[in-house]
């Protein structure tokens, strides 16, 4: 792990939320708290020593950057999850954890929007941050859909309700219990989110889920550009491991001429068009956000101001993501001579 990109965090706290779930209280070194700052709905990924060997797992963060508290996240067990069942059954106050810095892109560009929010199950986690967010530091109106098998599943029960109860003119809590009313359908998703077509849209939840809300949202004529939901796949490599910058194919030792701005400091380079952005940004001691290397996530995306580049793989990104000109720097190779990338 390249020097300056992970911390070792220290667990403050450990709140039992449901039978299945627990919240974390994380707190980095008093040097790193500006590498902490974090937009609401971001990750952190985290090493964990599970019985099994050092692994990495990526977790939202529940907490708002807006609203005072202390940074934490929350964890839902998984049937055969190593990682959600070490933390729910293991993890103690005064425990260490390195961690990555924050990343992601499922946040708002404005906490002044009026936003229609869908989670289920645990994800609820960047949801209650966007929402908490955007009752403390925005002025618009938020609808929360809240999906779970059985009351006893509601995550974040009594913050919701509390939340409700402060803000009873900007925030509309739907609860939808898989007990009582069986699985949502689409057209079931439809009706809820019909009154709401002119909001912005933020979804998390289990594939299948995310995927009725979004064509849903899609049916009643949202713009792609106002619909954004949270995608995480499992990583397949421990993005903590030692950075090697590799070559995708045998190079012909062409190059690009590289513009990168990153925290506010310009850097040139000469690219090897055949290294991959983030691998060849770590190999020059730049310290670019990364947190799977694999593609799974967005913590390394950045702007391509001028010039193009190809991914070898996106998964992540939304049209309006790369219309924006975002790319995955893990997985972008230059295209053209010249190119010009800048982190926001």
């Amino acid at each position: 792990m390249p020097d300056g990109h992970s911390h070792r965090l220290v667990v403050r706290e450990v709140v039992r939320e449901t039978a299945d779930s627990c919240s974390i209280v994380l707190e980095p070194p008093a040097d790193a708290a500006e590498a902490f700052e974090y937009s609401p709905g971001q990750f952190l990924t985290l090493q964990l020593p599970t019985p099994t060997g050092s692994i990495g797992r990526c977790y939202s963060l529940c907490s708002s950057p807006h609203a005072g508290e202390p940074m934490r996240i929350a964890v839902k067990r998984v049937a055969d999850g190593v990682g959600s069942n070490w933390l729910n059954d293991s993890v103690a106050v005064g425990d260490e954890i390195e961690c990555l810095v924050p990343g992601g892109m499922f946040t708002p560009k404005s906490l002044d929007e009026d936003l229609l929010l869908f989670a289920g199950g645990s994800g609820i986690t960047p949801v209650l941050s966007i929402l908490k967010s955007a009752l403390a530091s925005g002025s618009g109106h938020v609808v929360l859909v809240y999906a779970n098998q059985h009351e006893g599943a509601v995550i974040f029960a009594d913050q919701l309700r509390t939340l409700a109860e402060e803000y009873p003119e900007r925030l509309h809590v739907v609860h939808w219990l898989e007990s009582v009313q069986g699985l949502p359908s689409r057209a079931q998703l439809k009706a809820l989110a019909a009154p709401f077509t002119s909001y912005t849209s933020f979804v998390c939840g289990p594939s299948p889920f995310m995927e009725s809300v979004s064509h849903s949202l899609r049916e009643l004529g949202v713009p792609p550009a106002r619909i954004h939901v949270e995608k995480f796949q499992s990583l397949a490599e421990n993005p903590f491991e030692p950075v090697t910058a590799a070559a995708t194919e045998a190079g012909d030792g062409s190059v690009a001429s590289l513009e990168v701005e990153l925290d506010g400091v310009t850097h040139e380079f000469a690219w090897p068009t055949q290294t991959k952005l983030l691998d060849f940004l770590l190999e020059q001691g730049l310290k670019a956000p990364f947190s799977c290397r694999q593609g799974a996530c967005s913590a390394c995306a950045c702007i391509v101001s001028e010039g193009e580049v190809k991914m070898v793989t996106n998964e992540i990104l939304e049209q309006d993501d790369l219309d924006d000109g975002f790319v995955l720097a893990c997985q972008s190779l230059p295209v053209s001579d010249s190119v010009k990338v800048r982190y926001s």
